[in-house]
């Protein structure tokens, strides 16, 4: 649990950082808001990425349950040929220019999965677009976690570890570089749509200098509680916040059985940092 500053201890946890079947979690909204409230969460946010399409379906949910909802995304942008993970929190919902943003990058998204998927049949390993969306509905985020199942799947790789590992990861032989937009234009459509932009997960950063860049794209707050990790990370970047007036996030990331090492709920906020993010949309 966080400590308050007069040594009370906040039970109240807000999980802002987790994914659903709307981008590449094996979770549906509806059961990730009723696994939090099993948990005995207070607060959850679903940060799918480049969609916010999954928030209507955990609306109703949270309704039932009482848990206290707020609206995000995670967006996906380099920085200098730098992948940089922006999240998005407390945003309307039905903003035009989210909405099309969002549309936008899942448009690319599509074009890079073509582009893996003719890369695979280079090696012998065809996997067709259908085949993809037999995973998941069409109406959701297509990703390289889905293309790794569909190898599972047809025996192709014997675990979605060992495709990444193999062939979709980073570097490997069948990886595509996906079109991202700028940090700059992430921000501003956030923003755009009245929301607040968070740096997410810098404990993944192999430098500060990076960090620090971003700073000049008027970021509201930085995620300082990451997953499972360490409490000389956790420290390292709430001196950062504190330093510059920055907002503090937190969140498991969590995605189900496509990393079923990291438990929803491992990491959080309490109740006065999350109140101070969601200001507009928060409600049960």
């Amino acid at each position: 649990m966080h400590t308050l500053p007069d040594g009370q201890v906040d039970s109240f946890r807000a999980d802002l950082h987790c994914h659903s079947t709307f981008s590449d979690g094996s979770l549906t909204p509806e059961e990730i808001v009723s696994l939090a409230s099993s948990l005995g969460l207070g607060a959850l946010v679903i940060t799918d990425h480049d969609t916010i399409d999954g928030y209507a379906a955990a609306e109703a949910v949270a309704k039932k349950t009482g848990l206290l909802l707020g609206t995000g995304v995670e967006l996906s942008c380099l920085h200098h040929a730098f992948s940089v993970h922006i999240l998005g929190y407390d945003f309307l919902p039905d903003h035009p220019s989210l909405q099309a943003y969002c549309t936008k990058q899942q448009e690319r998204r599509n074009r890079r999965n073509l582009a893996i998927l003719e890369k695979l049949c280079r090696l012998q390993m065809v996997v067709e677009e259908k085949e993809l969306k037999k995973e998941i509905s069409p109406a959701h985020v297509i990703g390289r976690p889905h293309i790794a199942k569909v190898l599972v799947d047809k025996g192709y790789v014997k675990s979605v570890r060992e495709a990444f590992s193999l062939y979709l990861g980073d570097g490997k032989s069948c990886y595509v570089p996906g079109e991202s937009s700028s940090v700059e234009e992430g921000v501003a459509i956030i923003h755009e749509a009245k929301g607040k932009a968070f740096i997410a997960h810098p404990h993944l950063f192999l430098s500060g200098t990076v960090v620090r860049e971003l700073m000049e794209f008027s970021f509201d707050g930085i995620e300082c509680y990451y997953a499972r990790g360490s409490k000389e990370k956790e420290r390292r970047w709430l001196k950062f916040a504190h330093e510059r007036n920055l907002l503090i996030s937190g969140g498991s990331d969590f995605h189900g059985d496509t990393k079923p090492h990291i438990p929803l709920g491992c990491s959080f906020v309490n109740k006065e940092a999350f109140l101070k993010i969601f200001q507009n949309t928060a409600h049960s």
